[in-house]
């Protein structure tokens, strides 16, 4: 068994992981740590939940220099939740060793970023606009930055976000390293490795399997007007601690969010280009158990680490097999279980076909029945026997009934005419 101590990570930072009950490295971290730590150029692609977070941030950790008072390495992230957890996890870490960590995302208070900026971190963490807004501005100075990180690449560069990591990159240090970090690795992005990245390492742990084997996958099938009401049903049968529901369009999120809330079930939204304020305090309900179901767009969800999150639903299915791919990986995280659930129309049903093909996987198709969750040929089989069952009390009510119906009738006869009516042939 591989220890942190066999990859040469100092004692300091495994103290602090330690403390988060961390004690020995995932597959990904024992293949990508070496070379980060080396100042390799890098493509890191491993399933989500599979702590690809710490497989980079370890070694920037042990690269800083914490009595230079520059900006040293820069995380550029899809996502204002994706970059704050990076920044938790990096705070936690800097402690040990006197680094400081400051999180530039769009949506914060410009001025307030700028007046942290005078604190001379050694790591920023942000979104790509922000970033760039405070490199045009020269509060956001690179001349000391050795490393950039790109996590969630694929979904960076979905966004438009190109110029914006070019600018960046311009910024930095002519020999800087670069990492591209994802779960997915789709083949548009061959043009930015070969223009940005010097000889990279590809490093992939995910292999054949692009989603978690600790994952459940599983479908159900309904009618397009039963959607809400059968989603309904089906987290009151899950019951999770903690559901994140997908939905295809942003202006579906209220109907869906208040149908489940008048249903009994404690459920918010999550919007894209929702208030940060507002955006923390849903995910902190979530994640203290305050709530139960989240429902958001792929956007909105983008990046999301939800321990307790135990089951993703798509109330539409994934416009396609990446998406699919980042929102199953919401849960079932480091080898924890989880559910990934489906919901489609019989119109849809090409799309799991599709999936399995492309992803390697199996779907299961599952069925509701009478408040079970059970596989279609069980559904029959249970079908059948509780049609017997109606069939055989239908009968002996029928011979009851016909019993009752002769006693009624020959109430007042003599006893010889009742004992013979009673031995009389059916």
């Amino acid at each position: 068994m591989m220890i942190f101590q066999d990859l040469h990570i100092a004692d300091d930072l495994i103290g602090i992981l330690e403390q988060e009950g961390i004690t020995e490295p995932t597959p990904i971290q024992r293949s990508a740590i070496p070379s980060v730590a080396e100042g390799k150029d890098v493509i890191i692609r491993s399933h989500t939940g599979t702590g690809k977070t710490l497989a980079y941030l370890l070694p920037i950790m042990q690269r800083i220099q914490p009595e230079i008072r520059d900006v040293q390495a820069v995380v550029v992230a899809p996502t204002q939740e994706l970059s704050m957890q990076i920044v938790r996890v990096a705070e936690k870490l800097g402690q040990a060793r006197g680094i400081r960590t400051l999180g530039l995302i769009g949506g914060a208070n410009l001025k307030r970023q700028i007046e942290r900026m005078k604190e001379h971190p050694q790591l920023v963490v942000g979104t790509p606009g922000r970033l760039v807004e405070l490199l045009k501005l020269r509060k956001l100075k690179l001349h000391q930055t050795r490393i950039i990180v790109i996590d969630e690449f694929d979904q960076v560069f979905q966004l438009g976000e190109q110029s914006s990591v070019e600018e960046l990159l311009h910024g930095a240090l002519r020999d800087r390293q670069l990492v591209f970090v994802s779960a997915t690795l789709p083949g548009s992005l061959t043009e930015a490795v070969n223009r940005w990245m010097r000889d990279p390492l590809y490093i992939d742990e995910a292999g054949e399997e692009r989603t978690a084997t600790s994952l459940e996958h599983v479908y159900f099938v309904c009618e397009p007007r039963e959607r809400i009401e059968f989603l309904s049903k089906l987290i009151k049968h899950f019951k999770p601690q903690a559901a994140l529901v997908f939905v295809g369009h942003t202006d579906t999120i209220a109907e869906v969010t208040e149908k489940l809330k008048f249903n009994g079930i404690q459920a918010e939204a999550l919007y894209g280009d929702q208030p940060k304020l507002e955006r923390t305090v849903v995910l902190d309900r979530l994640r203290s158990g305050k709530l139960q179901v989240l429902v958001a767009t792929d956007l909105a969800a983008r990046g999301l680490d939800i321990p307790s999150l135990s089951h993703v639903i798509s109330f539409h299915p994934a416009p396609d097999s990446d998406y699919y791919v980042h929102r199953a990986g919401r849960t079932g995280r480091m080898g924890k279980r989880g559910t990934a659930a489906t919901i489609v129309t019989p119109s849809e049903l090409f799309i799991i076909r599709k999936f399995e093909k492309q992803l390697g996987i199996t779907i299961r198709r599952k069925e509701l029945y009478f408040g079970r969750i059970v596989d279609p040929e069980k559904k029959q089989v249970m079908k059948a026997t509780n049609v017997r069952k109606d069939a055989s009390k239908s009968l002996q009510a029928g011979k009851k009934e016909k019993k009752r119906k002769t006693d009624s009738k020959n109430k007042g006869a003599p006893r010889w005419l009742k004992e013979k009516m009673k031995n009389r042939p059916e």
